[in-house]
């Protein structure tokens, strides 16, 4: 059994603002790291822990530089991808020879009522995403990935207000609750032990599952993915990526019937509303 886990950090257990990561990065630092371990050391303990082959970790917050690469010495089957800019930016280096994708420390989608820091890949720039219609976050947009790839998403740890998102779309996750936002920037953090137990538990039962017993989550082509940005002028710069459409002010359509190039597309156009004109 492979194992694939993206890492976010705004729905890690001990995490609120984002300027913790600015003021007390080592804190942060550190309670990512405690649920990273909790899970592995949940595998490792598992009565499946004799039938897995790789456990890959790709730290998957910002530019991938918030889990030290001391996790690894907890099992020589696990691997850490680390860094960033990188192809397929949350999932890299996926592929369809993995049984289960797990997602630990996601968050809410970008205007979530008391989602602990929403947003949508950036906060700066994006106000809405959509795909074929349907109102999208990370979660969602990875999760259609890895169903591309034919790897099903097993499990999820972040606040309620993302389970609320995804149980609409992906009712068969285990689920573990980390807090509950009480604002944007505010959030009532649930007791280390009592996520370290939900942890534990959650673990086993992903694990009792085989690929074939958890369905995928993926979309239909043709694909239309649209990307509201906070200015107009992001919209402007987004624009100048071949074959995207402008439908409004803020507001850019692409194409495609590939779910791989659409992916990929999410990430170009966010780098380009970043860029200040000349």
């Amino acid at each position: 059994m492979r194992i694939y886990i993206s890492i976010d950090m705004e729905g890690i257990p001990g995490t609120f603002n984002w300027e913790q990561e600015k003021t007390n990065r080592a804190t942060i630092q550190n309670c990512m790291f405690h649920h990273i371990q909790t899970v592995i050391e949940s595998i490792l303990a598992s009565p499946q822990a004799s039938l897995i082959e790789e456990i890959t970790l790709a730290d998957s917050h910002s530019a991938g530089d918030n889990l030290d690469y001391s996790i690894t010495a907890l099992d020589e089957r696990i691997n850490l991808i680390s860094g960033c800019p990188r192809p397929r930016y949350m999932m890299p280096d996926l592929d369809p020879a993995y049984d289960q994708v797990w997602f630990l420390g996601y968050h809410s989608g970008t205007g979530a009522l008391r989602g602990n820091m929403d947003h949508t890949y950036s906060n700066s720039r994006i106000h809405n995403i959509w795909i074929n219609g349907e109102r999208m976050n990370e979660a969602l947009i990875n999760a259609a990935y890895a169903g591309y790839s034919g790897v099903p998403v097993g499990l999820v740890s972040g606040d309620e207000t993302l389970k609320d998102e995804l149980l609409l779309y992906l009712p068969w996750i285990e689920y573990i609750p980390t807090k509950k936002a009480v604002a944007k920037f505010s959030a009532k953090n649930y007791s280390q032990k009592l996520v370290d137990k939900q942890t534990k538990a959650s673990v086993l039962q992903t694990l009792t599952r085989t690929k074939e017993e958890i369905p995928l989550f993926t979309f239909e082509p043709p694909l239309s993915l649209k990307i509201e940005f906070n200015h107009s002028s992001m919209a402007d710069q987004a624009q100048l990526m071949p074959y995207t459409k402008r439908l409004d002010g803020r507001t850019i359509e692409y194409q495609t019937d590939d779910y791989a190039i659409l992916f990929e597309a999410i990430m170009v156009l966010v780098y380009l509303a970043q860029i200040t004109p000349m």
